[in-house]
């Protein structure tokens, strides 16, 4: 198997509206989306208010792994519109070795404040991930997520990069045939030292100690929660038997055209390799379903983290 030294990481592509503030720059980045397969598919679609929901999640932790051995912090808020959260960037739960033979970056504190709207709104297209650097969302511990990766393959998969653009072939961070150094909660080390989640957060789903129950683990770039494998057996249920929910992707039966050779870098490589199908599985494709939840019992539009790809949403539904 092809082993890899990650530098930078770009995505498959996610605009959000999310307004951060790190401690090195700014951006205002503005999400544009669209709606789930049981939602309203119009962009004049009502709101849903999350206000009271976590507005008061407070996280301060000494993370003695050894690759932190420093205080964890997140602090969210609400005002009457925004959600807002501000996070040292370190995990609160215990992390693989870094640097470690597919991640040569260490685990460094990014002081960061992002804010999100406190209504978000289903609207009828899905808005996928855009440029380096920009989540899909933050976890509730103020780790983001971050599922693409910058590296790519040229047509003949013997000059690939897992760090920046030597052809079309998008490297995907977990499950395919490059080693990015990720450890059990599906995270790794940018190389400005920021931690990130490129799956299912397991460490920290771990520590909220729920078992087999419906967790509201994050917020989305467009202001809609994030759940963890978990939902109703039937959405619009509470009563319904749990189930892990299952994504509506799945590997396609014939390689794309200049695909680099499957014996060599084998389906599963590179996003290209997956398709959506819907109705394939419980979700749209951006991971994600209209139907209650514990915070939500009147129903709201959600996304969900799969234990198979997308992993985490590779794209928005919603809007400012």
């Amino acid at each position: 198997m092809p082993t890899s030294n990650t530098r930078t990481h770009g995505r498959v592509q996610v605009m959000t509206m999310f307004v951060a503030i790190s401690a090195l720059s700014s951006a205002a980045l503005v999400a544009c989306g669209g709606s789930g397969d049981s939602t309203t598919t119009s962009d004049t679609a009502s709101s849903t208010s999350t206000a009271g929901v976590l507005c008061d999640y407070s996280s301060s932790v000494f993370n003695s792994s050894p690759s932190v051995n420093a205080t964890a912090t997140a602090t969210w808020s609400c005002t009457s519109t925004l959600r807002s959260l501000t996070t040292n960037g370190l995990p609160d739960h215990a992390v693989g070795t870094f640097p470690n033979p597919g991640n040569p970056n260490t685990i460094a504190a990014r002081s960061t404040s992002v804010s999100g709207t406190l209504t978000p709104t289903v609207t009828s297209a899905a808005t996928a991930q855009s440029g380096p650097g920009v989540p899909m969302g933050y976890v509730l511990n103020g780790i983001k997520l971050d599922p693409g990766t910058a590296g790519t393959c040229d047509d003949s998969g013997t000059n690939c990069d897992p760090g920046r653009t030597v052809g079309a072939w998008n490297l995907e961070g977990i499950g395919g045939a490059f080693n990015f150094g990720t450890d059990a909660s599906n995270a790794h080390v940018q190389p400005d030292g920021t931690y990130h989640y490129h799956g299912i957060p397991e460490g920290f789903v771990t520590k909220l100690n729920k078992g087999q129950a419906m967790t509201l683990i994050g917020w989305a770039a467009d202001g809609f929660p994030i759940y963890a494998r978990y939902g109703y057996g039937v959405a619009t249920d509470a009563a319904s038997a749990l189930k892990v929910l299952k994504s509506s992707y799945r590997l396609k039966a014939v390689p794309d055209a200049k695909r680099p050779s499957t014996a060599l870098l084998p389906m599963g490589t590179f996003t290209q390799d997956y398709e959506y199908v819907a109705g394939l599985g419980d979700l749209d494709e951006c991971n994600g379903r209209t139907g209650v939840t514990p915070e939500f019992p009147k129903g709201i539009y959600h996304y969900v983290a799969t234990d198979t790809f997308p992993y985490l949403q590779r794209c928005v539904k919603g809007k400012l």
